[in-house]
């Protein structure tokens, strides 16, 4: 982001992109925006076919003109990538709407996702994913900031992020251990990595 002769900010990548689509702006806004991890400059710059230094240029400029202008999100790079979080200050009232503000039933959706995950657990997005045939990434964020859900590391083979259901999830059911929970597995599709395989091949 650069200032001109009238104090204005000028703000980077703010030009149409090619055939007069949408700015780099607003094209790095919109992935990072359904991103749930960190995303390297370089893919950002292969998916949007950009210069890598455009690209990085275009993303300081956005991170500096959010805090600048006291969002309550900031755009963070981390762990090699870019990605949005919610600013810390505000940390304190985003868990008491997650904790104390939605303290409702769960969802058809989280319900069935939590099940998946407590009984194939460590699991990863995908397979989640794949076993109720819809995206997930939205409802398994929601679980993890209810504190049902916890992050397990990373699968060794592909690197994707594994989730476990939390202590949290036993106490809320009442149950001293996973081995308490009632035998629904059998109701699980037995093919997971076929499955997960078609749904890798479509996308």
């Amino acid at each position: 982001m650069t200032t001109d002769v009238t104090g204005e900010r000028a703000d980077s990548g703010d030009e149409s992109g090619p055939g007069g689509g949408p700015s780099l702006r607003a094209c790095l806004e919109a992935i990072l925006l359904v991103a749930d991890e960190p995303v390297p400059e370089v893919v950002l710059a292969q998916v949007l076919e950009r210069p890598r230094d455009e690209v990085a240029e275009g993303l300081r400029a956005l991170a500096a003109e959010y805090t600048a202008d006291g969002r309550g999100f900031d755009l963070r790079e981390i762990a090699g990538g870019w990605r949005f979080y919610t600013r810390e200050d505000c940390a304190p009232l985003v868990e008491r709407f997650v904790r104390d503000g939605q303290e409702v039933r769960l969802t058809q959706a989280a319900l069935e996702t939590l099940a998946v995950i407590a009984y194939r657990q460590p699991v990863s997005r995908a397979r989640v994913s794949a076993v109720r045939g819809v995206n997930c990434d939205g409802v398994i964020r929601t679980l993890v900031l209810r504190g049902l859900v916890e992050d397990s590391g990373t699968d060794p083979q592909t690197g994707a992020i594994l989730y476990r259901t939390t202590g949290y999830f036993l106490e809320r059911l009442g149950v001293a251990s996973l081995d308490d929970l009632p035998d629904l597995a059998p109701f699980l599709p037995e093919n997971i990595e076929d499955i997960e395989d078609h749904e890798r091949t479509r996308a």
